[in-house]
């Protein structure tokens, strides 16, 4: 048993002249008060990969600069996944009585301290260094094709990926935080620039500065009671060459575990936070996941389905493709806006009911995988 019981969240955007280490500092500080607690309350750290800052022991040096000598710490590194997959790591040792309060943060300087061609080389590091690399494609490229596919096989447009990015960025804009604010509709989707087709530049997220943290505790520190209920993770394969038929991708298998360890099913859920590197990952992974049917996900976010006030809100901070995206943080960013709605804080993007969340985070070309649902408990 475990309960998020804090959280912090930086802006996302440029933060010129912070660090990973100054931009996860915030981002813990925030957390900690969050929870109630004071530093030395902190036994145990879990810490995301940077790669502005590609230390081999990322997780201690952020405790000597924070100040902390926990008894467990170590950094977890699975690409987009690695927030959540900390999340159930921490989960576990807490339940395990291997720490009481486990501080969980990740943060990098990904916009103004990397320039554009360092972070598209760091990146496409995920493609197979014979295989792939050598030929030359980035992110978007392998996401593009992964699109192409996913677009011929089940009947989805250009338009529907579109959708996510216009529901996105309303989301964002009532959030202070968010790097991108502007209304946004489907034309100005289709009229941006290519990027990798069929993904434009509104298709694809930002890179950003920021910082996430919370702490998974083994009770309650205070009126947030907010239980982790149940995780599952799935690896299918690391490059894209390797990648197994688009109905069999680790989504499906993950949320099955998640599902077997909580006791919850789809039905049971009121709010969900989906990884959204591209508006073909969101869009897929909707449809992975059971929130919609194959070819569905795009009709039901023009119908509302997945708005603030739709039967399941959605990512309602704007998600990555819009609040931002600055490495390991930027899925975290969703953990912490959960956590947010399902205690009643979330201000003016508040949904009328958070009571059991459903959270999915992705690493690498759809390769890594973790879900997690969580309940609000009385």
């Amino acid at each position: 048993m475990s309960f998020i019981t804090g959280v912090g969240l930086t802006a996302f955007g440029k933060h010129e002249g912070s660090s990973t280490l100054s931009l996860m500092s915030a981002a813990a500080e925030l957390a900690i008060a969050d929870a109630g607690l004071k530093r030395q309350d902190i036994d145990g750290v879990l810490c995301g990969y940077s790669t502005t800052m590609p230390h081999i022991m990322l997780a201690t040096l952020f405790a000597e600069h924070f100040g902390i000598q926990p008894s467990y710490c170590h950094a977890v590194q699975v690409g987009g996944a690695t927030g959540m997959a900390m999340v159930m790591l921490a989960h576990q040792l807490v339940d395990a009585s291997v720490a009481r309060h486990v501080l969980v943060v990740g943060g990098e300087n990904r916009l103004s301290g990397q320039s554009r061609d360092a972070s598209i080389q760091a990146l496409a590091q995920v493609g197979h260094p014979i295989y792939e690399v050598p030929l030359g494609p980035t992110i978007p490229a392998y996401y593009g094709l992964v699109a192409s596919r996913y677009m011929h096989e089940y009947g989805v447009s250009q338009e529907d990926l579109a959708e996510f990015a216009v529901l996105m960025r309303a989301h964002a804009a009532t959030h202070s935080g968010a790097q991108f604010r502007e209304p946004i509709s489907v034309a100005d989707v289709m009229a941006s620039k290519p990027v990798a087709l069929p993904l434009k530049l509104l298709d694809c997220c930002p890179v950003s500065d920021g910082g996430a943290a919370f702490v998974v505790s083994f009770e309650p520190t205070g009126e947030a009671r907010v239980k982790v209920r149940g995780c599952g993770q799935a690896h299918t394969h690391q490059h894209i060459t390797a990648m197994p038929p688009l109905s069999g991708l680790g989504a499906e298998i993950a949320v099955a575990r998640a599902k077997a360890a909580s006791g919850l099913a789809i039905p049971d859920v009121r709010y969900a936070a989906v990884y959204d590197s591209f508006t073909i990952t969101l869009l897929m992974l909707l449809e992975d996941l059971g929130l919609a049917g194959r070819g569905e996900a795009a009709a039901r976010a023009r119908a509302g389905h997945f708005g603030r006030a739709g039967a399941m809100p959605l990512n309602t901070h704007g998600g990555l493709l819009s609040y931002g995206h600055c490495g390991v943080g930027g899925a975290m960013a969703h953990l912490v806006e959960t956590q947010l709605q399902m205690t009643g804080r979330a201000g003016n993007r508040q949904v009328r009911d958070a009571s059991v969340a459903l959270l999915h985070g992705d690493g690498g070309v759809l390769s890594s995988h973790v879900s997690m649902f969580l309940e609000r408990v009385r």
